[in-house]
């Protein structure tokens, strides 16, 4: 037994979407048996885009039932039966998410029509319902409105059932551990079965072949299909949208992640939002205090006079504090990582010789300083930062100018490298940005061990 559904919505996302209308045809394989058509009081007011679409306004809902009134008519009629629905997610998620808001579990078995449609009909320009519909010559009055769409989605079906080899794509689709159901509509199968499950940047295109989202991932197979089964208002529309997948392989997170920054900033994706906000600058910078004493200390890059070095978080500025701070036996009263007290208690750091507590002269300790400025200020040389290759024949390499992101490269292993000269044959130049920078950035402060091959050393 199936039930056929189509729902109109206020259209607010996944779980601020209620339902303004709700049409559910029963349907045994032959013949409909049951029915099921109501306006739905939303109890809140419908977007003036939406009645547009629909027809739908506030005073046609005003006297109808609000959904917890017909919740139990919805579930007699869908009980012990297979939902039904052209892009099923939306519409089974949007019930769900209501029942879940009225302390109602609503829990079925689902077939999406338009990946059956894809499967068993394919060579269509559009699996939308109306174009479809059009060039199936299946009847859709009403278009937009739950009734319409439900009939004509259920004339759809019908002829899906009857096509060749239909029964063993439904039992395929309907099978617990096929994800047919989880897949966008427009997504064949076949190109989430061939994403590699290692790291890279993966490209979402909707069917125009446009990139809507661009992502990284240590597994590219399994962050994709986390896409689909995230339930947030942007990742449903974005999925909604999403008919191929591409991908490009990294071999490491760090390079996953350079290449995912350059990306964005190239095709700048409809559904990035992360980094194309403006990024606050931090610096470290360094000032004597009345008393003689050299301090090391942070703010916001405009309120910092002489910076020694730039971040894009104050936590990195404290991460760089301290590493100094235990490197070079400095105080962390004096680098600003204790305010308003009169001796140093770091928690982490007990490496003061005392300047705080009298117990050393300014002379010694300021010189320490100095070594440290020193130190920060040679981050800011060529080298590079070698990492794992796409494939074990293969290493990938950062390449440091004048301590700033200059790009990637790949290296076979059985290549003899003498110079830098030699390795920029294979750089991939980037451009350097703030995204860039903080990401080299953090990564360094992260792995402090990591190996930095400079221009004295030899080379990979």
């Amino acid at each position: 037994m199936y039930t056929i559904v189509d729902i109109e919505t206020t259209g607010n996302g996944i779980k601020g979407n209620k339902i303004t209308e709700i049409s559910i045809f029963k349907y045994d394989g032959y013949e409909i048996v049951d029915e099921f058509t109501s306006l739905v009081n939303p109890e809140c007011e419908i977007p003036y885009f939406i009645t547009g679409l629909t027809g739908i306004d506030n005073q046609m809902v005003r006297d109808a039932p609000t959904i917890d009134q017909i919740a139990d008519q919805i579930i007699d009629i869908t009980k012990d039966s297979i939902f039904v629905a052209h892009s099923v997610n939306f519409d089974y998620n949007v019930i769900k998410n209501e029942f879940k808001n009225l302390g109602l579990e609503f829990v079925r078995k689902k077939l999406c029509t338009v990946r059956l449609s894809r499967k068993l009909i394919p060579g269509y320009n559009s699996y939308s319902l109306g174009k479809l519909c059009t060039s199936l010559g299946i009847p859709l009055t009403d278009r937009h409105r739950a009734r319409g769409d439900a009939h004509a989605t259920t004339i759809l079906f019908q002829r899906l059932l009857r096509t060749k080899n239909a029964d063993v794509i439904f039992k395929k689709f309907l099978n617990a551990r096929s994800q047919e159901a989880t897949l966008p509509p427009a997504l064949a199968r076949e190109v989430y079965e061939k994403l590699p499950e290692v790291p890279g940047v993966y490209y979402f295109k909707n069917a125009k072949g446009v990139i809507i989202y661009v992502g990284k991932a240590i597994n590219i197979k399994k962050r994709v299909l986390s896409h689909f089964y995230d339930k947030a208002t942007k990742e449903i529309a974005m999925c909604q949208e999403t008919a191929d997948i591409d991908f490009e392989l990294s071999g490491s997170e760090l390079v996953a992640l350079l290449m995912e920054s350059d990306e964005i900033k190239q095709h700048y994706p409809k559904y990035n939002r992360a980094q194309k906000r403006n990024v606050q600058q931090y610096a470290i910078f360094s000032y004597e205090d009345r008393n003689g004493i050299m301090h090391l200390a942070y703010n916001k890059l405009k309120a910092s006079p002489n910076p020694l070095t730039i971040f894009y978080s104050a936590t990195d500025c404290r991460k760089m504090l301290q590493e100094l701070c235990t490197t070079f036996e400095l105080c962390a009263k004096y680098c600003h990582l204790q305010e308003g007290v009169a001796e140093c208690s770091h928690y982490s750091i007990a490496t003061c010789a005392g300047i705080c507590r009298g117990k050393e002269d300014n002379v010694s300790y300021n010189l320490k300083v100095a070594e440290a400025v020193e130190a920060i200020r040679g981050q800011h040389q060529n080298f590079v930062v070698q990492e794992k290759g796409r494939t074990i024949d293969e290493q990938a390499f950062i390449w440091i100018e004048n301590g700033k992101y200059a790009g990637y490269g790949f290296v076979q292993k059985e290549e003899t490298i003498h110079s830098y000269d030699n390795l920029d044959t294979f750089l991939i130049r980037k451009k350097n940005t703030l995204e860039t920078q903080r990401i080299v950035q953090s990564y360094l402060l992260k792995h402090p061990q990591k190996e930095k091959f400079r221009l004295t050393d030899p080379i990979l």
